[in-house]
C-alpha cells in the first residue's frame, strides 16, 4: 500500500457520508426568506469608472446611481472575485442596484491585479492603503454626500477591516460578513496548523486564477485550471511548496502561497497584515453576520469584543453588532447551497435577510434615520437544538457557567466501541489512553469550520458514527443528560499528553449525541504541539515527556436534549481540515518525510484532562425569538 492509498481511502470514506447527507429527505426543506423589496429610486450603471491610488496605480469599479434629487451616501464593495459578481452568487447579496435602489450610489470595485484594475494583486498587502483611497475616491463622486459605508463578505469582509484601521474620514460604517481577525492564526493558520482544505485551494485555485486572467498569463491560466479539476489529487500532494502546477509562472501569479508556507509563525510579516493590532484606529460600526460552521467566526468574535474594548471612537465601540446563525460559509445556510443538509432542516433560522438588516444599518449611520437598528453593542446568536435565537450585549455571556468535565476511561477510550467516560466527577479508573497516529493515514474531515466551497472545504454538521470507529480517535462519552443543558461560547479542552514525537498534533471535537446513536459535530479545535506556549516562537517537544495543552474548540451554542450525551473526540489528525503533521519537528512545506506517533493522554488525579464547558444557566439567556431582531 502507498501513502496515497489511506489517503484515498478518508477521500472515499468523506464523499459517502456527505453523498448521504444530500440524500437525506431533510435536505433544503425551507426556503431562505427573500429580501424586502426594492427601494424608490430608479438604478443606472456606470461601468469602469476608474480611480487612481496613492502610487498612480488606476482601480476601476462600476457605479449604480439612484435618480435621486439630491445627493446621497456612498456603499462600497472592494472585491477580488469580480465587480461583476458582486458577491451575489452563492446567495449572499442583493444586487448592487438592488441596494441603489434604496437612494445610494453604489460602487463595486476590483481590487489591484483583479479584474479591470490595474496593478499586480498579492492577497492583503495593498488593501489598506487603498481602502484609504477608494473610500475618499468615493466620498467625492458626482452626487455623494461624502459618507461612505462598505459592505461585503469572506475577503470582502477583510478588504472592509483593513480600510478601517487605516481610518478613512470619510468612511462612517462598515458591514463585514464572514471574515476574520488575523491573517495569520484563524485564517491560513489555527493554533500553529496549516488550514489546508481551506488555504491550498482558495489560494493556488480560485484567486490565482483570476490573477493570471488579469495579467494575461495563459500558461499559468491554464495550469491552474487543470488542477483546479483535481482538488482532491493535489491536497493530498507532498511537499506542499512543490506543487507541480505552480511551477514555474504561477509563482509569480501566487507568490503569497509560497511565503505563507514560508513563515509559519507569527511573525513580522503576518503583523505588517494585522487588524488586531489596530483596533485603537477603528471609528465607525460595524455590522457583521456569521455562523457556528464558518471558517472566521472566532474571528468574528474578536474583532466584536476587540473594537469594543479598544476602538478609537464612542460610537466605534458601543456599535458593534454580530449575528451568527447555524451558517456556514459560502450558502450561510440557504436551501440552494449543498453544504450540510443538516443544517437546512432546521430552517430558514430567520424571516429577515442579511441585505434588509445591511440596508437598515446605513439607513441609520449614513442617512441619519432613527430606525432603533443602533442598541449598543448587540449578539444575536441561534442556538442550535433549541433552534431559537437569543441576543446578548456581551461575549462570552455573562450568565455563563464554566463547568469542567473530565476524562476518564478503563484504559480503552479508542473509538466509540471503547469504555471512554466524561463527567463532572474527578477522573476514576486507569490513568491513561494511547493511540498511533500515523500522517499516512489521517482523520478524516467529516464537517468542521472551514472555507471555503464544500467540494474541499469541510464545514458543517455530520453524523461522525463511521469515523468514530477508528482506534486512532479516543472517545469520551457522558451519560444520557436528565435535563436540556444549554453551551453557548467558547470551549477549552485541557490535555495532559506525551508523544513519541519531536512535534506533533492534538485536536479536540465536541459532539451531541442523539438517542439513537447519531452523533453530530458542533466545534472542534487544534494544537500544534511546538505551538502550545507561543504562535511566535515554537518550541519542540522532547519525546516521552508530558505537557500540558490548551486546545481551543471554536465557539458554539446548542442545547443538548434529555437524553443526549455529550461526547469529546481526541486525536491527532483532522483531514483535510488541517494539514497533517509529519511528527519529524521538520518543515510539512519542504518535507515529505512523516513516521508515526503513540501518544498518550492522561487523565489521572495529578494530570486532570478536562473540557471546559460554557454552560448557560437555564432562564439567564433571556427570551427565545423565532427570528433575529431587524430593528
Amino acid at each position: 500500500m502507498t501513502r496515497a492509498d489511506p489517503l484515498r481511502a478518508v477521500a472515499r470514506l468523506v464523499a459517502a457520508i456527505v453523498l448521504a447527507a444530500l440524500l437525506s429527505p431533510t435536505a433544503g426543506r425551507a426556503d431562505w426568506p427573500p429580501a424586502g423589496g426594492r427601494g424608490s429610486c430608479r438604478v443606472t450603471r456606470e461601468t469602469n469608472v476608474e480611480a487612481r491610488m496613492r502610487d498612480g496605480v488606476i482601480l476601476r469599479a462600476d457605479v449604480y446611481r439612484p435618480d435621486s434629487k439630491g445627493p446621497v451616501p456612498v456603499i462600497l464593495m472592494r472585491t477580488q472575485y469580480g465587480k461583476e459578481a458582486a458577491q451575489v452568487q452563492p446567495a449572499r447579496f442583493q444586487t448592487p442596484d438592488w441596494y441603489a435602489s434604496h437612494c445610494y450610489i453604489v460602487v463595486v470595485q476590483d481590487i489591484r491585479g483583479q479584474g479591470a484594475s490595474d496593478g499586480l494583486f498579492y492577497e492583503y498587502a495593498h488593501d489598506r492603503d487603498d481602502g484609504y483611497d477608494s473610500v475618499e475616491w468615493a466620498a467625492r463622486l458626482p452626487g455623494s454626500n461624502g459618507r461612505v459605508g462598505m459592505y461585503g463578505s469572506s475577503y470582502v469582509g477583510a478588504t472592509q477591516w483593513l480600510a478601517a484601521t487605516a481610518a478613512p474620514p470619510s468612511l462612517k460604517a462598515i458591514a463585514p460578513s464572514n471574515t476574520g481577525s488575523d491573517y495569520y492564526d484563524g485564517w491560513t493558520y489555527e493554533d500553529g496548523a496549516f488550514r489546508l482544505a481551506f488555504i491550498e485551494p482558495w489560494m493556488t485555485g480560485t484567486i490565482a486564477t483570476t490573477a493570471a486572467i488579469n495579467r494575461k498569463d495563459n500558461a499559468s491560466l491554464a495550469a491552474l485550471k487543470s488542477a483546479a479539476k483535481e482538488t482532491a489529487v493535489w491536497l493530498r500532494f507532498t511537499p506542499y511548496a512543490q506543487l507541480p502546477f505552480l511551477e514555474p509562472g504561477s509563482r509569480i501569479v501566487a507568490p503569497y502561497f509560497f511565503d505563507a508556507l514560508g513563515h509559519p509563525k507569527d511573525d513580522a510579516y503576518w503583523k505588517a497584515f494585522s487588524i488586531e493590532a489596530h483596533y485603537d484606529r477603528v471609528r465607525v460600526p460595524a455590522l457583521a453576520f456569521d455562523g457556528w460552521y464558518d471558517a472566521f467566526v472566532n474571528g468574528a468574535l474578536r474583532n466584536f469584543n476587540g473594537v469594543r474594548a479598544r476602538g478609537a471612537t464612542e460610537a466605534a465601540r458601543n456599535d458593534q453588532r454580530i449575528i451568527i446563525g447555524p451558517w456556514e460559509h459560502l450558502g450561510w445556510g440557504r436551501p440552494e447551497s449543498p453544504v450540510s443538509p443538516r443544517l437546512k432542516a432546521i430552517g430558514p433560522a430567520a424571516d429577515s435577510s442579511v441585505n434588509e438588516l445591511t440596508i437598515a444599518w446605513f439607513d441609520h449611520f449614513l442617512k441619519g434615520e432613527d430606525n432603533g437598528v443602533a442598541t449598543g453593542p448587540q449578539i444575536d446568536y441561534f442556538v442550535m437544538g433549541e433552534d431559537r435565537w437569543h441576543v446578548a450585549n456581551a461575549w462570552p455571556l455573562p450568565s455563563t457557567d464554566y463547568q469542567a468535565w473530565r476524562l476518564a476511561s478503563g484504559g480503552h477510550a479508542n473509538s466509540v466501541m471503547g469504555d471512554g467516560a466524561l463527567s463532572l466527577a474527578p477522573a476514576a479508573g486507569a490513568p491513561s489512553d494511547r493511540f498511533t497516529y500515523d500522517p499516512s493515514d489521517p482523520v478524516p474531515s467529516v464537517g468542521g469550520h472551514s472555507c471555503c466551497a464544500w467540494t474541499s472545504g469541510p464545514q458543517g454538521q455530520f453524523d461522525q458514527s463511521a469515523i468514530e470507529q477508528r482506534p486512532d480517535i479516543l472517545v469520551f462519552s457522558s451519560a444520557p443528560l436528565v435535563r436540556p443543558l444549554e453551551i453557548t461560547g467558547p470551549i477549552t479542552v485541557i490535555l495532559f499528553a506525551r508523544s513519541t514525537a519531536r512535534d506533533t498534533d492534538f485536536t479536540a471535537k465536541l459532539v451531541d449525541v442523539f438517542p439513537d446513536g447519531t452523533a453530530v459535530n458542533l466545534s472542534n479545535g487544534i494544537q500544534r504541539a511546538s505551538f502550545r506556549e507561543s504562535l511566535a516562537d515554537p518550541t519542540p517537544i522532547r519525546p516521552g515527556e508530558i505537557y500540558r495543552y490548551r486546545i481551543n474548540v471554536w465557539p458554539t451554542s446548542n442545547r443538548f436534549a434529555e437524553g443526549h450525551r455529550i461526547r469529546l473526540e481526541i486525536s491527532s489528525s483532522d483531514y483535510p481540515q488541517f494539514a497533517p503533521n509529519p511528527n519529524t519537528g521538520g518543515s510539512f512545506a519542504t518535507s515529505s518525510a512523516s513516521k508515526p506517533a503513540v501518544q498518550t493522554i492522561l487523565h489521572d488525579a495529578a494530570h486532570p484532562s478536562q473540557v471546559i464547558l460554557p454552560v448557560i444557566p437555564a432562564g439567564t439567556d433571556g427570551p427565545a425569538l423565532d427570528h433575529p431582531p431587524i430593528r
